[in-house]
């Protein structure tokens, strides 16, 4: 709808493409990001064998099932939490980066 101008309304918060960031200031950077993932990776993988070990203990046939199961169920486990301590560790470092809403923005580097 046209104002009474007979133009188009402003928008309520215009956007700088010039100085707009490519990401929010508060994530965390990519080196963070990729240390979380290996370590829920390793976890994981740690996790798997020991869930092996044990199931390999507590089975007393022959069969794979009781340690397939136990490496399963060790996998999931371990890779759940490292993973939301992980997240937590990013939501927190993402917050200790955050700025005032009334602070300058830093210079962009040039593309």
């Amino acid at each position: 709808m046209d104002g009474p101008t007979g133009e188009p309304p402003e928008p309520a918060d215009p956007v700088d493409p010039e100085g707009a960031p490519d990401a929010p200031p508060t994530l965390p950077s990519r080196t963070a990001f990729l240390t979380a993932f290996l370590s829920i990776l390793v976890a994981g993988i740690l996790g798997g064998i020991i869930g092996w070990g044990l199931g390999d203990i507590g089975s007393d046939s022959n069969g794979n099932l009781g340690q397939l199961l136990g490496a399963v169920i060790g996998a999931i486990v371990a890779a759940g939490g490292v993973g939301i301590v992980a997240v937590l560790v990013l939501r927190a470092q993402a917050e200790w980066q955050r700025t005032p809403p009334d602070a300058p923005r830093p210079p962009r580097r040039p593309s």
